[in-house]
């Protein structure tokens, strides 16, 4: 299994979804964002390169990406999964 689709299913599993029921969310997502290819569990070549990022790598061009603004601009907090402008 792909490394991205292994960290979004621990995350829904964490948040009360059955195993079953995470996985299924997880693959339709990352299928649907184009990290996984349509309908199969095998990455893109996006989903190669975020699966080997960092939670806080992706987190951060995440957040780039909408506002436009360099990756290194941004704080990463674990608990939440969010980046955030540093002050």
């Amino acid at each position: 299994m792909p490394k991205i689709l292994d960290r979004l299913t621990s995350q829904l599993i964490n948040k009360g979804h059955s195993k079953k029921s995470a996985y299924a969310i997880a693959t339709k997502q990352l299928q649907k964002n184009g990290n996984l290819q349509v309908g199969t569990n095998k990455p893109t070549t996006k989903g190669v390169v975020r699966g080997n990022m960092s939670p806080s790598a992706r987190a951060k061009t995440r957040m780039s990406k909408v506002s436009k603004k360099h990756p290194s601009r941004y704080t990463y907090n674990s608990f939440t999964n969010r980046a955030t402008l540093k002050k």
